[in-house]
C-alpha cells in the first residue's frame, strides 16, 4: 500500500541530491553559476520554513580547479587526492553562497562504514538532526579521500536515500541531467514515454533502466531506482527531476510534477529495520525450503536451522545475510546468529541438535524475526 494522501508540497524535511554532471562543466571544473542558482533555490526553501539537507558531489571537480588540472585524474589515489583538496574548496564555496542568503552550513562526510556500524549510524543521525534543529543546512558527501564507492560507482544516489532514511525525511529530490525515468531510452525511440508516477518498483520497471552507459541507463537510472527503493520503504516520497530546469525545486513544492514521482509506502520500515535492510553490506546468503519461506513471508516467524538448505559465503556471527528461496530469489535479509561454518553444520537439523553440533550453547533461531526484513519481489516492498 502507498501513501496516496501524502502530498510532496507539504514536505517539511527535504533531502536534495545533486550530481557531478550538474555541478561541473565538461572540463571537469566547477560550474559556479549553477551552484549559485542551486543555493538560491535551497535558501528559498529554508525561507519557507522547511528543513533542507544537501547531498552534493563535486569534490573532485573542485580539486581539479584548485590544482589547475586540465583533465580528470584516472587512478583511484589521484582521484582521492583531488577530492581531498576539493572538499575544502567546495564547502567554502557553498558557505560563501549560503551566507549571502543568511544561512549557516555544516559539512558532513560519510562512508558506507558509517551506515554499517549501528553506533556510527545513530551518531550520524543524531548529528544531522541536531544541525537541523539549530537551523543549519547540512551538506553531505561521501568521504572520497578514504572511500572508492562514489568515485567508482556514482553511489551518491544511494547515499542520499540512506540519508533520507537516517533523518526521517519527508521527501528526496534527485536532480539529474534528464527529466526523469522513461519507458525506454528516448535517444533510441521517439515513442519513449516519461513515467510521471511510480506506485510500485517492479521487475518490469527496473528493466526500463536499460543497459550500461549514462543517466539514461545503468550507472544513472539503475542507481536512482535503488535509491527509490530505499526512500519509499523509509517513508519518504522521491522525485527524479532535471536540475537544469530553473526553479525545479519550487515547482515540486508548489505541487507540480516536473519529472518522475515515487510514492512512499504507507507501512514503512522503522529505523532499525531500515538499517538492517539497507545500511549494511550483505556478507553471504542462505537458501531456505518452501516451508521456511511460508513461515517467514506469511507467518512472521523466525528462521530455524531445520529450514536452511544451503549456505553461501564466509561470514561471522552477527553478519547480514540474504535469505533466498529455492529459485534463488531474495525474500529477505537478516542478522545471522551463527557463523557460516556453524550454520553449515546445523542446517536441516532441528534446533535441539544445535548445542551438540557446534559445541556451545545458543538460541534456537538462525535469524530472529526482530532481526529480519522480508522483501516482496513483485514490488520491492520491505517489511
Amino acid at each position: 500500500m502507498i501513501r496516496e494522501d501524502f502530498r510532496p508540497e507539504t514536505a517539511q524535511r527535504i533531502v536534495v541530491k545533486v550530481g557531478t554532471r550538474l555541478l561541473t562543466h565538461q572540463t571537469g571544473q566547477l560550474n559556479l553559476a549553477y551552484i549559485e542558482r542551486l543555493v538560491r533555490e535551497l535558501a528559498d526553501l529554508k525561507n519557507q520554513g522547511r528543513q533542507v539537507i544537501l547531498v552534493s558531489s563535486g569534490a573532485i571537480g573542485a580539486g581539479m580547479g584548485r590544482l589547475g588540472l586540465k583533465r580528470r585524474p584516472e587512478t583511484i589515489p589521484e582521484l582521492q587526492a583531488a577530492a581531498a583538496v576539493g572538499q575544502g574548496v567546495l564547502i567554502q564555496l557553498y558557505e560563501k553562497f549560503f551566507l549571502e542568503y543568511g544561512q549557516v552550513v555544516a559539512q558532513v562526510l560519510l562512508t558506507r562504514a558509517d551506515f554499517a556500524a549501528r553506533s556510527r549510524y545513530l551518531n550520524a543521525s543524531n548529528t544531522i538532526l541536531t544541525l537541523l534543529r539549530w537551523g543549519v543546512v547540512p551538506i553531505i558527501n561521501e568521504n572520497d579521500t578514504v572511500s572508492v564507492q562514489e568515485i567508482k560507482f556514482g553511489d551518491n544516489d544511494r547515499l542520499s536515500a540512506l540519508v533520507a532514511g537516517l533523518c526521517d525525511a519527508d521527501l528526496l529530490v534527485i536532480l539529474t541531467t534528464v527529466e526523469g525515468l522513461y519507458e525506454a531510452d528516448p535517444r533510441l525511440s521517439e515513442r519513449a514515454r516519461l513515467i510521471r508516477e511510480v506506485k510500485a518498483i517492479t521487475p518490469e520497471l527496473k528493466r526500463c533502466a536499460g543497459g550500461a552507459g549514462d543517466e539514461l541507463s545503468t550507472g544513472g537510472m539503475v542507481t536512482k531506482l535503488q535509491a527509490a527503493e530505499i526512500a519509499v520503504n523509509s517513508g519518504a516520497g522521491m522525485f527524479i527531476a532535471c536540475g537544469r530546469d530553473p526553479g525545479v525545486l519550487n515547482r515540486i513544492l508548489r505541487g507540480e510534477n516536473p519529472g518522475t514521482y515515487f510514492y512512499p509506502r504507507n507501512r514503512y520500515l522503522n529505523r532499525r529495520k531500515r538499517w538492517i535492510a539497507f545500511g549494511r553490506n550483505v556478507q553471504g546468503s542462505v537458501t531456505v525450503d518452501d516451508g521456511a519461506k511460508e513461515a517467514l513471508c506469511k507467518g512472521g516467524k523466525s528462521l530455524l536451522p531445520v529450514g536452511v538448505l544451503s549456505v553461501e559465503g564466509s561470514f561471522e556471527r552477527g553478519a547480514l545475510v540474504s535469505v533466498l528461496d529455492r529459485s534463488g530469489r531474495e525474500i529477505g535479509r537478516g542478522l545471522c546468529n551463527f557463523s557460516s561454518e556453524e550454520l553449515s553444520l546445523i542446517k536441516k537439523h532441528p534446533s535441539s541438535h544445535i548445542t551438540r553440533l557446534i559445541g556451545r550453547e545458543s538460541g534456537d533461531e538462525v535469524i530472529h524475526r526482530d532481526d529480519l526484513v522480508i522483501c516482496d519481489a513483485n514490488d520491492l516492498n520491505w517489511s
